[in-house]
């Protein structure tokens, strides 16, 4: 288990540092000059070559790139072009304002989703299952930006139920950020359900077909123990990696959800820095989403191992 563990860590360090190399590389291969983004249109071009040279963008790439992720290691995300500060006094609020919204996401999508897809499997084949199996697939298709904005039609503004920004205003308690934050969170909820529900449902019928149910079935024990002791427990743990799989697309997908609600958050801080080149805050911000992606997948691994001996047997072997 140690050494799995440890190989484990081995390959998300290896693939933080592709995903660096990829993330660098791929920010200034946008088309545009920080210095002339910062300076505007009308500025001269020797001012412009001239600010180049202070922020260092004139310098071959490989050494940029290691002064970037030699930074980044000792936890220095580098200088933001437009603000002239810290990429961290901007990146690490709209990050903790980002979780907050995903965790809202996540608290309502993944228990509606895992009773979705065990209630759809213990209804195989009839109308139940159908009925959550397309609603479920249907709401996966469709972006983001278009429930979104229907979400916003009928309940914020034509319904008022909910307001239609994501912002709650200064110094609120949180009953009332939650409030704000319900609308911008349904979007992410109906795009993640169809996903999560599918492989509950998947996990919970090859539990439900297994020799083990059987045999408790034939011993007596009630439908609601078998399912509750036998089927949940086993039936979970491929969930489990879709949640942590489908954590990384939670925080990117942000991007759009944040930006239709005017959200503060690391999507919206993206956007903006990429509309301005300014490629220390886009990068940081793109490698924050590689590093959530990559240690929530390290974690659903790990706990997947613990929980199933079987799994645990194979990669001791």
């Amino acid at each position: 288990m140690a050494r799995y563990v440890l190989n484990r860590l081995g390959f998300t360090l290896l693939a933080l540092v592709l995903l660096s190399l990829i993330i660098f590389f791929a920010c200034h291969v946008l088309p545009g000059d920080p210095g002339r983004a910062v300076l505007g249109p009308f500025a001269s071009e020797s001012a412009v070559k001239t600010l180049d040279h202070q922020l260092g963008v004139d310098r071959p790439l490989l050494t940029q790139y290691w002064t970037w992720i030699s930074g980044v290691v000792h936890g220095d995300m580098g200088k933001s072009y437009q603000f002239q500060a810290p990429v961290s006094t901007f990146l690490w609020p709209a990050l903790g304002r980002s979780l907050k919204l995903a965790a809202v996401a996540f608290v309502i999508v993944v228990p509606l989703s895992i009773f979705g897809g065990v209630v759809s499997a213990l209804n195989r084949g009839n109308a139940v299952d159908r009925s959550i199996s397309v609603t479920g697939l249907s709401l996966t298709t469709v972006p983001e930006f278009v429930s979104g904005i229907v979400l916003i039609v009928v309940l914020g503004i034509g319904l008022k139920w909910l307001p239609v920004t994501a912002s709650a205003p200064a110094g609120s308690s949180w009953p009332t950020q939650l409030r704000y934050l319900i609308l911008p969170a349904i979007p992410l909820v109906l795009i993640l359900f169809g996903y999560i529900a599918r492989m509950a449902r998947a996990g919970t019928i090859e539990a439900l077909d297994s020799d083990y149910v059987r045999t408790a079935t034939l011993k007596g024990l009630p439908r609601s123990v078998v399912i509750r002791r036998h089927v949940l427990r086993n039936s979970l743990l491929p969930t489990i990696t879709v949640v942590a799989t489908q954590t990384g697309y939670l925080i990117g997908g942000l991007v759009v959800v944040e930006t239709l609600f005017n959200y503060p958050g690391l999507g919206r801080l993206i956007v903006t820095a990429a509309d301005d080149k300014d490629f220390p805050m886009l990068a940081a911000g793109v490698l924050i989403i590689g590093i959530v992606y990559l240690v929530a997948t390290l974690i659903a691994d790990i706990l997947a191992t613990v929980l199933n001996p079987r799994i645990r047997l194979q990669r001791a072997d």
